[in-house]
């Protein structure tokens, strides 16, 4: 059994799924997707995703989960990393990193990039000494260290002869989407693991990749659908709660329907951890309790309705802006009308301020960014907040646990699993995966060809 229909819990459930087991999957909300989901604009009648979720080639084990539930087609992945920026003198320049063995495809991109000086450029060098120990630290039983848990990303970056211009243009919004926490706060370890995972050996594994459906039918519906062809069950709508008896998972209520369960996979958000169960708590309490204590940090997206396309491109970076990002949606899923997306990251600066507020704020940063915009008229705009949209990763925040607990039958899984990365759908896939490995291992699977 699985509680969560987000991309943790409905990757785990594929799995157990293609092993053979018989799945019921339990969601609360009244759709899929967990924090990764979307919904009908009320005025447009056009699908809108709850925020931006960009994929890297990087994503082992989310390409594999789509693979399998038949959505490969449904992404877009360029063939390498290539972004325009616009700074904030609305200089426009692209970073676009040739088909070269890495990291070579990385330094010769930031190389040739106008929107930097030479002294810029030339610091990038620097920075091959700590992705080598970086990538040695992921393989198992390394010693090597490329970022101390107490550092943070811009004293690593800093430490690391970065300047401050590259670190504006390149690792700062790098480090914004891909841990939603300011440089300054968040812990340095978890950035070089996604760098390592990104100029590694494959030189596609940097190239950003795009849903091109709303994330329900990119990859929640998908995932229904196998796993319902093969005799499993989703629910939605299905709150739960897991009980607990002298050590070991006794079964599941949602409603009514009571379920006997010999393993179950907790696949919530850590914030929702502790509601999930009743019971004999006390094994799980020390894991219940840094959950509690793990802070959250937001992200804040503003979607833009116009009467004609802003930009011929895909999205866009701000650097040095509240909102560091720009999506133009009809051309990454369609649409009759121009949709821009513009997403802050790391946004405690902004989750409490007006809808208004935020909506004037954004439409001037775009504005600014590109004067052609004020040609066009804006037709509606929106809010969307995720006040808890990731956990945060500042030093010093609690120990993350592992899939598996004290408690036998019972794995958890989710992007905030110690997977060694942030709070990425990679993460929550892996986790996902590895919850699965677990449970198998413990349960005799009887089915025809296995």
């Amino acid at each position: 059994m699985v509680v969560g229909g987000g991309f943790a819990g409905l990757s785990a459930a594929v799995r157990l799924t293609k092993r053979g087991v018989r799945v019921l999957v339990l969601e609360a909300r009244g759709r899929l997707g967990g924090r990764a989901t979307s919904f009908e604009d009320r005025e447009t009648g056009e699908p809108v995703d709850n925020g931006q979720h960009v994929l890297l080639g990087c994503y082992t084990d989310t390409w594999a989960f789509l693979g399998e539930i038949g959505a490969l087609g449904h992404v877009r992945l360029d063939p390498a990393l290539a972004v325009t920026m616009i700074d904030r003198t609305g200089q426009r320049t692209r970073l676009s990193c040739p088909s070269l063995p890495p990291p070579l495809h990385l330094v010769a991109g930031v190389m040739d990039w106008s929107a930097l000086a030479w002294r810029d450029r030339l610091s990038i060098l620097r920075m091959r000494a700590p992705l080598r120990l970086a990538r040695r630290q992921m393989q198992p039983g390394a010693r090597a260290i490329a970022a101390s848990p107490g550092e943070t990303v811009d004293n690593w970056l800093i430490r690391n002869g970065q300047t401050a211009r590259l670190r504006e243009m390149l690792w700062e919004p790098l480090a914004m989407a891909a841990l939603n926490q300011p440089p300054s706060r968040a812990a340095a370890p978890p950035f070089a693991r996604v760098l390592a995972e990104m100029f590694g050996p494959d030189p596609k594994a940097a190239a950003i990749a795009l849903p091109t459906r709303p994330l329900g039918d990119m990859y929640a519906e998908p995932a229904r659908a196998y796993i319902e062809a093969r005799g499993g069950a989703v629910r939605t709508g299905a709150p739960a709660v897991v009980h607990l008896r002298e050590g070991r998972v006794g079964w599941v209520e949602s409603g009514a329907d009571r379920w006997d369960s010999a393993a179950v996979v907790a696949a919530v958000p850590w914030f929702a951890l502790g509601d999930l169960f009743q019971g004999d708590t006390a094994p799980l309490e020390p894991i219940l309790a840094r959950a509690r204590a793990a802070e959250a940090s937001p992200i804040v997206t503003v979607n833009l309705w116009f009467d004609r396309p802003l930009f011929d491109e895909p999205f866009i970076g701000l650097p040095g802006r509240a909102m560091q990002w720009a999506f133009d949606q009809r051309s990454i899923v369609g649409g009759a009308l121009s949709h821009v997306s513009l997403v802050s990251s790391g946004a405690s600066p902004l989750v409490a301020r007006t809808n208004t507020d935020l909506i004037e704020h954004a439409h001037q940063e775009l504005l600014d960014a590109l004067p052609t915009a004020r040609r066009v008229r804006r037709l509606r705009a929106t809010v969307i907040r995720e006040p808890r949209a990731t956990f945060s990763l500042a030093p010093g925040q609690p120990e993350r646990p592992g899939v598996s607990t004290p408690v036998h039958g019972l794995h958890l899984a989710g992007d905030w699993i110690a997977t060694g990365l942030p709070a990425t759908i990679e993460s929550a896939v892996r986790s996902g995966h590895a919850a699965a490995d677990a449970i198998s291992g413990h349960l005799v699977i009887e089915s025809s060809g296995h």
